[in-house]
């Protein structure tokens, strides 16, 4: 694997455990945060599945492209 694929395979799996760890955080609380802005965007537990997820396919993707 390339330099750069192991990169950003380090870097997904570090966003990987941060999700994990939101996930965990708003599921415990109970409580759903938002998005500064002008428009308020609710984010819930599913939210950061989803995106753990994708990275998660993403960094299997990348792992087998080589």
């Amino acid at each position: 694997m390339s330099e750069t694929r192991r990169h950003v395979v380090k870097f997904l799996e570090k966003e990987i455990k941060t999700y994990r760890a939101l996930c965990l955080f708003f599921s415990k609380t109970g409580k759903k945060g938002h998005l500064a802005g002008d428009k308020s965007i609710l984010i819930s537990p599913t939210y950061y599945k989803d995106r753990m997820m994708e990275a998660k396919r993403l960094v299997s993707d990348l792992k087998k492209s080589n």
